[in-house]
C-alpha cells in the first residue's frame, strides 16, 4: 500500500477517490452525479488549503482522505480539519485509515498546523474506536444551517 498525498494533476485519482467516497458512504449522488470539471478540479487540488490524500494497492485507490487547512484568526496559526475519511471494505481493518491519518499528520506538520480534527457521527464504532485510539475526545454537538 502507499499513501499519497495529491496535487493539482492528479485528476484521475481524485476521480477515484470520489469513487471511493461514493460507495463507502452509499452516497454515489453527492460523490458522482456532478462531478466538477478537470479544470476546478485541478484549481481545488492545486489551493494549499485544500488536502487530498489516498491510498492505493497496484492501481487501485483503496482508501481517501479528504480535508482543510483552517487559517484561525484569534493566533497567527492553523488547524486541519478531516472532512471525508473511507476505506474500501475489502479493504478495512488492514491500518489504511491509521495510514493515511498518520500521513496527515506529516502534512499538518509540514505546514505548521497546531491540530488536526474530526467528528465522527453516534453509532459509528469503528470511526469512534479509530479516532479514540488517535487523538482525545470532546463531546460537542454539531448544527447544519441552511444558508
Amino acid at each position: 500500500m502507499l499513501v499519497v498525498t495529491l496535487t493539482a494533476d492528479d485528476i484521475a485519482l481524485f476521480r477515484s477517490a470520489m469513487a471511493l467516497f461514493g460507495r463507502a458512504f452509499d452516497d454515489a449522488d453527492s460523490y458522482q452525479d456532478a462531478l466538477p470539471p478537470d479544470d476546478y478540479v485541478h484549481g481545488w487540488l492545486g489551493n494549499p488549503g485544500n488536502i487530498l490524500l489516498v491510498a492505493t494497492e497496484g492501481e487501485a485507490v483503496v482508501g481517501a482522505l479528504a480535508g482543510y487547512v483552517l487559517q484561525k484568526f484569534e493566533q497567527a496559526r492553523s488547524e486541519i480539519y478531516i472532512y471525508d475519511l473511507a476505506v474500501d471494505e475489502m479493504h478495512r481493518r488492514k491500518g489504511i485509515a491509521t495510514a493515511l491519518i498518520e500521513e496527515l499528520k506529516a502534512v499538518a506538520r509540514e505546514c505548521g498546523a497546531y491540530v488536526i480534527y474530526v467528528q465522527a457521527d453516534y453509532g459509528d464504532d469503528p470511526a469512534i474506536n479509530l479516532y479514540g485510539k488517535l487523538g482525545s475526545r470532546e463531546d460537542v454537538m454539531h448544527f447544519d444551517i441552511e444558508p
